[in-house]
This record gives structure tokens, C-alpha cells and sequence, in this order.
């Protein structure tokens, strides 16, 4: 099997709609999927629904948003009861954060000139958008070359598109995804540009407050990291998952399926399920 549990659709940043998304992943041999778009469940059932009819095992997924102290880190749900109240009103909350910072961002944008940005990324999401979406707009008016150079100059840190948030704490996203029945994942742990000493305090933290695995496998890696990873879930008695983090076509590295094997030291989180 190629089982791939993190990837995005249209319906947060990614660029194929939940269908077309499920299509790509059969096309490149993954045979269990979940979708894990941020912070929002609204792909799930398209998603499912074409998975389905490819013969593919679907998981319900999302990837929370939250903090670790100052540090922003995502937080993957699994096999979760879409239907938990619980979960539904996290998943508002964020969905109404997200909306205030996009319509921030909008108004932001018009003071250098860029009209009506934000029901423009909503065009271009076909709901409600992400950061890339605003980088495409920007690159689509001409201000920039291309995404890379939207964030360089108008989105990223210190600049004008900079809108912070204050996400909910990583204990209680645990508390959220394990009261829907779901299982905790801290995804792509490698990539928040810790020091192994402060990876493994984080990692310490997600553990005593219910977390059940980390990612990893994020995607294609340096050598040595998914074995590195894999010794720190043993330490804290974790389980292990995967995933591409797709979230467009032509970029090889987050291709889906494209992740690897999973060190035989770590016992996989779909043994849960």
C-alpha cells in the first residue's frame, strides 16, 4: 500500500478541488488518502465520495493550526467524527479567524493599489483563501514575478500583506481532534526550524497532552531525518504517520505518494484504525 495522510485541496491553499485531488493520488498509486486541509472540513465529503469510486481507502482529515508558546505548529487530525460538536466549533472559530485576517489582509493590500483583493482571493480559492491565494493575485496585477516574490515583498514577515494571528494552543487542538475521536498528529515536525533540544521539549509536550503520533515522513527529506524522527517518537511513545503535504502539481518534492518508507523502528498510526 501507499498510504498518504497529509495533503491540501482548493478548499484551504492547495490547487485541485477535492475530486480532482483524489484523482491525482490514484494516478500516482496511492491507495489511502486523507485529506487534511487547514483548518476546515468542508473538502471531506467530495473528497470521500471520489476516493470511493477510485477504490481508494479515504481517512477524514484536517491539519489544525495552533502554538507551542510563541513557535506557530500544525496539528493533524485523523479518523475523526466529522460530525463531533466539539470539533465543529473549533473549526468555526478558526474558519472566523482566518476570514477577519483575509478581509485584514484585503484591506492592507488596497492601500498599495491592489482593488478589491480579498473577494478576489475568494475567486481565486473559490471560497474562503489562503496567504498563496493573495501571491497569485499579486503575481496575476503584475507587482510581482511570481509567489515567491509576493512574499517576499508583500506578504512575509514585517511586511504590509503580515497579519498575525493568535492561534489556539496545541493542548487544547488535542483536546478537540481526541473529543471527536480522532487521533493527534504533529505534522512535519522537521520543518519548524527548532534545535533538537527544543524538538524534543515540544515533542515532550504533545506527548503528555495526548498526542498519539508525529509526522515522519513530510514529503521528500534530507537523509537520516525520518529515522532521527522516528527515535524521538519511540522516546515519547508515539506512533508514526506520513504524508506528502501536497498541495500543487510541479512540485516534486510534495508530490503525492511520493514519501518514502516509513523506519521500521516506529510502529505506523494506521495501525489504530
Amino acid at each position: 500500500m501507499t498510504i498518504d495522510l497529509h495533503m491540501h485541496s482548493q478548499c484551504s491553499d492547495g490547487a485541485l478541488s477535492p475530486s480532482e485531488l483524489m484523482q491525482r493520488a490514484h494516478e500516482q498509486g496511492v491507495t489511502v488518502a486523507a485529506l487534511t486541509d487547514h483548518d476546515t472540513l468542508a473538502g471531506l465529503a467530495a473528497a470521500r465520495v471520489a476516493a470511493e469510486s477510485l477504490q481508494m481507502g479515504f481517512i477524514d482529515g484536517i491539519e489544525f493550526s495552533s502554538r507551542w508558546g510563541k513557535i506557530g505548529v500544525h496539528i493533524v487530525g485523523l479518523a475523526l467524527d466529522v460530525s463531533s460538536a466539539p470539533l465543529q466549533q473549533k473549526v468555526a472559530e478558526q474558519g472566523l479567524a482566518r476570514r477577519e485576517r483575509n478581509e485584514t489582509i484585503g484591506h492592507k493590500l488596497a492601500k498599495i493599489g491592489v482593488a478589491d483583493a480579498y473577494r478576489r482571493a475568494c475567486d481565486l480559492a473559490q471560497g474562503e483563501p489562503g496567504r498563496p491565494h493573495f501571491a497569485q493575485l499579486l503575481v496575476n496585477d503584475g507587482l510581482v514575478p511570481d509567489s515567491a516574490r509576493a512574499f517576499k515583498k508583500y506578504l512575509g514577515s514585517g511586511k504590509v500583506g503580515d497579519i498575525r494571528l493568535q492561534w489556539p494552543a496545541m493542548n487544547e487542538v488535542v483536546d478537540t481532534i481526541k473529543a471527536a475521536g480522532g487521533v493527534a498528529v504533529l505534522a512535519h515536525p522537521a520543518k519548524y526550524g527548532l534545535t533538537r533540544t527544543k524538538l524534543r521539549a515540544m515533542v515532550a509536550d504533545f506527548a503528555e497532552y495526548g498526542g498519539d503520533a508525529i509526522e515522519i515522513i513530510s514529503g521528500q527529506q534530507p537523509a537520516g531525518v525520518a529515522q532521527d524522527l522516528a527515535n524521538i517518537a519511540q522516546e515519547f511513545g508515539l506512533k508514526g504517520s506520513q504524508g506528502s503535504d501536497f498541495h500543487q502539481p510541479g512540485l516534486p518534492w510534495q508530490e503525492l505518494g511520493a514519501i518514502g518508507v516509513l523506519p521500521e523502528t516506529v510502529v505506523p498510526i494506521w495501525q489504530h484504525w
